[in-house]
């Protein structure tokens, strides 16, 4: 465990895209994960679930015929926050028709599927597949399992934050530009119409409400017809 944690610490959030960051950490769970043959970060975005990042097509593989069905071990400990482990897929009676598939067309035998905790509830899951039955039977694969979706759901965090961050500031930048544009057309009015400031943004809104358009667009429809040459 010690080891995984290790390996986790050095991996940089800053400036990177989210699925570069799940996809390096998934490949330390493939590795650190006692048991684990492939793995898959499975995200559910708005009730869908899909898979952020995986490493061994296996992981892939089963992760896709859950989604089909809209059920199986990874949805729900990704929906319902709970830890879902398959010691034998071959015995296993819950998710029927997923069973059938997997087995039908997968080597998969095990799994585990660790919720990622985010905010008091859970935005996915981390899952990791054997050929082998049994093959988390033991605590070791749990503790590692759980110490790897904390970071994917700091990571997951940390792209959050940064995505709110880039929209406030887009948001800001359109606001301030909108207020330039409308201040400038204010200009155009008072200095065509002989009106003050407040008459001009009153003729500015009637017009907006008049054709259905947004404030703004009004107002750079005025600014651009001064500078349109005659």
């Amino acid at each position: 465990m010690d080891a995984v944690l290790r390996e986790l610490s050095r991996v940089t959030l800053e400036g990177r895209q989210l699925a570069d960051v799940l996809g390096e950490i998934t490949a330390i769970a493939a590795r650190a994960v006692p048991g684990a043959e492939a793995v898959s970060t499975t995200l559910v975005r708005a009730d869908k679930a899909f898979t952020a990042a995986y490493s061994g097509e296996l992981a892939l593989q089963a992760d896709e015929l859950q989604y089909e069905e809209d059920s199986g071990p990874c949805i729900d400990a990704g929906r319902g926050g709970v830890v879902l482990r398959i010691d034998d897929v071959r015995t296993e009676v819950r998710w029927p028709a997923y069973m059938a598939r997997v087995r039908a067309t997968t080597a998969v035998r095990s799994s585990l599927s660790v919720p990622l905790p985010y905010q008091g509830s859970s935005i996915g899951a981390l899952n990791m597949y054997s050929t082998e039955p049994a093959a988390f039977a033991t605590g070791s694969s749990l503790a590692a399992g759980l110490g790897v979706a904390e970071a994917i759901a700091v990571a997951v965090a940390n792209a959050d934050a940064h995505a709110q961050l880039a929209d406030q500031a887009r948001n800001m930048r359109l606001a301030m530009e909108s207020r330039a544009v409308i201040e400038q057309a204010k200009g155009v009015l008072m200095a065509q119409r002989h009106v003050d400031a407040e008459q001009a943004f009153e003729v500015l809104r009637e017009a907006s409400q008049r054709y259905n358009r947004k404030l703004r667009d009004i107002a750079a429809g005025i600014v651009e017809s001064t500078q349109t040459p005659r």
